[in-house]
């Protein structure tokens, strides 16, 4: 397994407005008592898609997205990963917002998931472009730290160790340890505990 190094996304975006959407929205607390993530996507906004019909995550115009545009305070509430977890499960991989609860955006970035911000001005003409025509490409890049569509280009921050970690690969410990295997192996055997001497 190759450590993903994450430089750019691009792809059709799904527009959710509102300020201050916090992880039970996302996920009720119901839906937490799985042992696994599996599934947790068909419950993303579950309680919000009953009371109305027309809510962005039901609407078949954004199926296929794989950005997600919100606006300021996403993901705050309490800490569950569930959160990152169903969004990410739902084919999303990088929301774009004004600001980012600091547990919403730590879990995602732990999933390679990355939510830059832009500002409030720059969502809304993006949100504006994607709802007038859902087909519409937005492009995140992380190494110029702009996000681009239909000829228009928003600068967008990142955490430094954040983005290094995308553009490295660091973000995934697990792909880390897979990839340099030969070297975990070596301190397992230096460890009393686990060769048994």
């Amino acid at each position: 397994m190759a450590v993903e190094r994450i430089r750019e996304i691009s792809g059709t975006a799904l527009p959710l407005r509102g300020d201050d959407i916090d992880t039970d929205r996302i996920i009720p607390a119901r839906f937490l008592k799985a042992i696994t993530f599996e599934g947790l996507e068909q419950h993303l906004f579950e309680d919000e898609r009953r009371q109305a019909e027309a809510h962005p995550v039901s609407n078949p115009k954004y199926a296929s997205a794989s950005l997600m545009l919100v606006n300021a305070n996403f993901g705050c509430g309490s800490s569950r990963e569930h959160a990152p977890q169903a969004i990410r499960r739902r084919g999303i991989r990088a929301v774009i917002g004004q600001s980012f609860s600091e547990i919403f955006f730590g879990n995602s970035v732990a999933l390679g998931m990355p939510c830059p911000t832009a500002t409030a001005d720059a969502i809304e003409a993006l949100m504006d472009l994607v709802e007038r025509d859902p087909a519409t490409t937005i492009t995140v890049d992380l190494e110029s730290m702009q996000v681009s569509a239909e000829g228009r280009s928003f600068p967008v921050s990142l955490p430094s160790a954040a983005r290094d970690a995308f553009l490295n690969g660091s973000w995934d410990a697990t792909g880390l340890l897979l990839e340099n295997f030969d070297e975990v192996r070596a301190v397992a055997q230096r460890l009393p505990y686990v060769s048994g001497w």
